[in-house]
């Protein structure tokens, strides 16, 4: 037995105000109406509901079972409107990103406080990993965007491009004496070079660069994270490969330098990545719009 959720509505009313004229009045129908739709429901499980009396209508001792249940489920209605109200207004939610150590910490930070600031009610949950990670988040519904280096393809995702970052090689004061030197990528691998772990899409491109000039670049040292890459060039343990903006500081403060090379090393682009055809939540697409 199905009956029409307005009907159930009309009960609720009725039984709480204890009166057809009130529920007319709180539904916006005529009292003829409210009376139809209390009948039918009273038809429908072959039992009277309401009786009238001096003052209205008073629940039967069936009705009163019955509204029992409704009432709970007006509650859950009710705080089902409200939740998405909060949900639209951000007053509440979450947001789930995945990226990579040193995106999180030196581009998506400033974002993130900026986005907490203005909606501190949403939770913000992070998910750490390479960029093949990211995507598997995101098609398991693990994350709502992951913010990962391009190029990405895959018919599945959109990724709407963010902003350019340059990589470059860096060495401390061990290798002083490469200051005013300009390498080529040959007189390079000569010296110990240390690069990200294989699955990274800094890792793959920098291979690719150097095969485009028909070497093969093979790391004295692989590290998982962009602080031990600054750590061991700095401990004159290598040279490494980072991104320029990620160690402005070391390289302003002179316990870095830049290497030189005789080639262009091309801009890498960050996108921020989702899957196409999904809707996003509220706070993803606010957070979106605010890294535009």
């Amino acid at each position: 037995m199905t009956n029409n959720f307005e009907l159930y509505k009309v009960f609720y009313w009725a039984a709480k105000t204890g009166s057809l004229t009130q529920a007319a009045k709180a539904l916006y129908l005529t009292q003829p109406s409210v009376s139809h739709a209390i009948k039918q429901l009273e038809d429908s499980f072959g039992i009277p509901l309401f009786y009238r009396n001096s003052k209205g209508v008073e629940l039967t001792q069936e009705g009163a079972v019955l509204y029992s249940y409704i009432e709970q489920s007006h509650i859950l209605i009710t705080l089902a409107e409200e939740k998405m109200a909060a949900l639209k207004n951000l007053d509440s939610g979450e947001l789930r990103i995945g990226g990579s150590d040193s995106l999180f910490k030196h581009y998506v930070l400033p974002y993130l406080e900026q986005f907490h600031r203005t909606f501190p009610g949403v939770k913000l949950h992070l998910n750490h990993g390479t960029t093949p990670e990211v995507i598997t988040f995101l098609k398991e519904g693990k994350i709502d965007l992951g913010v990962v280096r391009m190029p990405i393809v895959d018919p599945q995702l959109e990724v709407r491009e963010s902003f350019q970052l340059q990589d470059c090689f860096v060495a401390g004061e061990r290798y002083a004496e490469l200051k005013d030197t300009v390498l080529s990528l040959d007189m390079l691998l000569r010296y110990p070079v240390i690069l990200f772990s294989r699955n990274s899409r800094a890792r793959m491109a920098i291979t690719e660069i150097f095969q485009s000039y028909g070497y093969v670049i093979k790391p004295e040292i692989e590290v998982g994270s962009v602080d031990l890459l600054i750590e061991f060039a700095k401990r004159g343990l290598g040279i490494s490969y980072v991104t320029r903006e990620f160690v402005s500081r070391e390289l302003e403060q002179g316990s870095l330098f830049e290497i030189k090379l005789d080639v262009p090393l091309p801009p890498s682009h960050v996108g921020i990545m989702t899957m196409r055809n999904m809707p996003l939540t509220s706070a993803a697409t606010k957070f979106i719009e605010l890294v535009r």
